[in-house]
């Protein structure tokens, strides 16, 4: 299943995608979700991001691939930070650069896991049991601000700018996120192709370790990491990130 929250008549709402047609729902996406019996065209609404996180985790160091090319052991526990809310941003919405950094901009083709229950110290048999499912994500990062200031590394920072969280266009349930491949494309040309199974911690592994941190609530949203092919973004630029089984996630940075 694939679903989808979207703007229609000046409302939030969410449904399930079928056929570019949404078949409405109400209630709660993660618990108790209701078919309405109405269905609209998705060219008749506006997306949105496909749930509201109360957080974003986003890793660092968790392909084989790109572990090898920076000549970076595999961690042995996930290496993570925390995006602001404030940077989250729906498919189809303008990346803007930011006014007070013009530095170099990169984009981050990323597979994203939705919580769909919450979860505290779970096992990693258990894990799965939280998964809600997967979307797309655009790791943004103003890369230069990273090491600016050599007596702190500005994670937080780098990645939390206004329209940095870009996550979407819908969450798929029902896959098996090792058989799946992100690709990334910078105006239509592909920068970056690699596979999740190449992946060092597993979905069901990063939501067991960081259960044991910090208590993940429904709907909140863990970026895998990324690969190689990582690169710049200038103004006018269009980013596409495409899981098939998901979709596509598609923005301009200007």
């Amino acid at each position: 299943m694939h679903w989808i929250r979207f703007e229609h008549q000046g409302q939030a709402r969410f449904g399930e995608l079928r056929d570019s047609r949404i078949h409405v729902h109400e209630g709660d996406l993660f618990e108790g979700a209701r078919a309405t019996g109405d269905t609209l065209a998705l060219e008749a609404v506006t997306l949105l991001t496909p749930c509201m996180p109360s957080k974003m985790i986003a890793l660092w160091n968790n392909y084989q691939a790109l572990a090898a090319k920076l000549n970076q052991t595999a961690p042995p526990e996930p290496l993570y930070l925390l995006k602001s809310p404030s940077s989250f941003l729906a498919s189809g919405q303008s990346i803007h650069a930011p006014k007070s950094y013009d530095g170099k901009v990169v984009y981050e083709g990323e597979l994203g896991i939705v919580i769909g229950r919450r979860c505290s110290a779970v096992s990693e048999t258990e894990a799965q049991q939280y998964i809600f499912g997967y979307t797309c994500i655009n790791d943004v990062t103003a890369m230069d601000l990273i090491q600016k200031d050599p007596s702190f590394a500005q994670w937080t920072r780098a990645k939390s700018f206004d329209g940095f969280g870009v996550f979407g266009p819908v969450i798929a349930t029902g896959l098996d996120p090792l058989t799946l491949t992100v690709k990334t494309f910078l105006n239509g040309k592909e920068r970056q192709n690699y596979p999740v199974r190449d992946i060092i911690f597993s979905p069901a592994q990063i939501v067991n370790r960081l259960s044991q941190d910090m208590t993940l609530m429904p709907g909140d949203v863990i970026c895998c990491g990324t690969s190689i092919g990582v690169g710049s973004m200038k103004p006018g630029s269009k980013i596409d990130v495409v899981i098939d089984g998901i979709g596509t996630l598609s923005n301009e940075y200007k």
